[in-house]
């Protein structure tokens, strides 16, 4: 499975306003996203309309307007999110369990291929369908702590250092002397990046 552009955009735009929620702002600005994540203006908005319509942001108009989530993140499951926008996530119709189409085969049920998408099918939907908004929220923002980095959508600079070091508390005055936060990591000490399975077994959580 590929997430379009579509996809992609309206994704990291609900994880955004998480995000944002989770560090104390009400509403998010749809330039403010645009900005924040790269993305056009005018094809973020159409996104964010049809997430409104499909209740999963609610938005306000104004000088102090922008976009929430509609319900709870932790109530926002992330295979709801691309199923929305991408469609099934089978790869082919003959293993869907939202949009079955019966194949070309002329035996489904012996089918290699079958039961190989079919694997593929399961695979995806066991990891999209077990986080959350909120999971996926969480997860970021420890990552964005532990490596000293600046928040997003703080009210100010001061609040976001505030919430960096509490964020890193834990490891005592060493947070402290962290490298500067402009400094990207080296590559031969971060050899692989890591999912959200994998973060949060290495993390310990």
């Amino acid at each position: 499975m590929k997430l379009s552009k579509r996809g992609e955009y309206g994704f990291r735009a609900m994880i955004d306003i998480g995000l944002a929620h989770e560090l104390g702002r009400e509403l998010v600005p749809l330039g403010e996203l645009a900005e924040n994540g790269k993305i056009p203006t005018k094809f973020l908005e159409q996104i964010l309309l049809d997430l409104r319509q499909g209740e999963f942001l609610t938005s306000m108009r104004g000088k102090y307007g922008g976009y929430k989530l509609a319900r709870p993140a932790k109530d926002i499951i992330a295979g709801q999110i691309v199923r929305y926008l991408e469609g099934p996530l089978a790869p082919i119709g003959c293993v869907s369990q939202t949009a079955y189409e019966k194949c070309s085969c002329p035996d489904e049920v012996h089918c290699g291929l079958r039961m190989l998408m079919l694997d593929v099918r399961n695979a995806i939907a066991n990891i999209l369908d077990r986080y959350t908004i909120a999971d996926v929220v969480e997860v970021t923002l420890r990552k964005m702590r532990r490596d000293n980095v600046n928040l997003p959508y703080v009210s100010s600079p001061r609040a976001g250092e505030s919430r960096r070091i509490h964020g890193k508390s834990k490891r005592g005055p060493a947070a402290r002397t962290a490298a500067p936060e402009n400094r990207k990591p080296s590559p031969m000490t971060t050899p692989f990046e890591t999912g959200l399975d994998d973060f949060l077994y290495r993390e310990g959580i």
